[in-house]
């Protein structure tokens, strides 16, 4: 890739770089960041060119709600994206706080708050409202309803058509789903007018899952792919002994995998971590891959792995050693029916 462009997520007005910002890590995931590290993370991102800032209540009770806001506030408005969630309202512990959100909800946070599932249609707004508040923002772009996977009743039921509410009303630009899965996501493009959906972990180099139902929809019906989770927690980041897989130790087989793929990738003058960053955009359905970063060193890696050039070499030879599959497309060689998909 020649750099970070835009592309339209879905028929919306939305658009979102190709390489964002995934929030998570400045909400002090499993360990602390410090507010100055965090801003300059952010700024560092802006001057590398990331325009789409993903966030949520859920990561650090609130905390890296406060800190995007905090950066983004003094930039252009209409020159930035951010998307932010619903599904869990954080409500505040009575009396002393003790102990951390760690052993919860995997942040190193006090435990002010605790989260309570609410995907109902009051629900949703509520839990905007407090987003907007926590931003500093009078609007988001994009709003997901966040990991639905055990209440997919209600999310469609009242979740789904508050946010459409919403949209029709002009508070939210853009709607959709952002999981860690792809069968409800499928779902949601099918039988909802969603703008895109978030799919995390399920469309990388070593799990092609999206693949079979996801992105033929998305392509079908007009919407937008944004992926998260491409180094699968870690082992296409650095497939060393202990790498994680989906946030536990990865498994043999898989660990033995990723690494033919970083050897493949030195042989083709690359790395892992841009093959990887670059592997989704061979389906014309994605529009964005989202990184988790949460320090400044790693915000100049990102933008180098993901402007890096990954010949075409690697995906034949990947294909030829069958460490991919035959029918998984890959960057640069076009798609059936690419032209119809946009």
């Amino acid at each position: 890739m020649s750099g970070i462009g835009q592309r339209p997520l879905g028929r919306s007005a939305v658009r979102v770089s190709e390489l964002s910002y995934g929030g998570a890590g400045i909400g002090n995931l499993y360990s602390p960041v410090t507010d100055e590290d965090a801003a300059v993370a952010l700024d560092s991102a802006w001057d590398a060119g990331l325009r789409y800032f993903d966030t949520a209540p859920h990561y650090g009770l609130g905390l890296s709600e406060r800190r995007i806001g905090a950066a983004l506030r003094g930039r252009p408005r209409d020159a930035y994206t951010i998307s932010t969630k619903v599904g869990r309202i954080l409500e505040p512990v009575s009396g002393p706080v003790t102990g951390d959100d760690l052993a919860d909800g995997g942040f190193a946070v006090p435990a002010a708050h605790r989260r309570r599932w609410d995907f109902s249609a009051d629900g949703v707004r509520r839990s905007i409202e407090a987003s907007l508040e926590r931003l500093g923002l009078d609007r988001v772009d994009i709003v997901y309803l966040h990991d639905p996977d055990d209440h997919g009743e209600e999310a469609f039921r009242e979740g789904y058509p508050a946010l459409e509410r919403l949209r029709s009303e002009g508070v939210v630009g853009a709607i959709g789903a952002g999981m860690n899965q792809a069968e409800m996501l499928t779902r949601f493009v099918r039988d909802t007018d969603v703008d895109a959906v978030l799919c995390a972990g399920r469309y990388t180099l070593l799990d092609h899952q999206a693949l079979a139902e996801l992105l033929p929809a998305a392509s079908a019906r007009g919407a937008s792919i944004v992926i998260g989770g491409v180094f699968n927690s870690g082992l296409l980041a650095d497939p060393k002994e202990g790498a994680r897989f989906d946030y536990t130790e990865a498994p043999g087989e898989l660990l033995d995998r990723a690494r033919s793929l970083a050897a493949l990738a030195v042989r083709h003058g690359t790395t892992l971590r841009a093959a990887a960053l670059a592997f989704p955009f061979g389906h014309p359905a994605v529009a964005s891959v989202l990184v988790g970063i949460h320090a400044p060193g790693q915000v100049a890696d990102a933008a180098a792995q993901f402007t890096a050039d990954v010949p075409a070499g690697f995906w034949q030879e990947a294909r030829a050693e069958g460490l991919l599959p035959p029918e998984v497309p890959v960057p640069g060689e076009g798609f059936p029916g690419e032209a119809d998909a946009r």
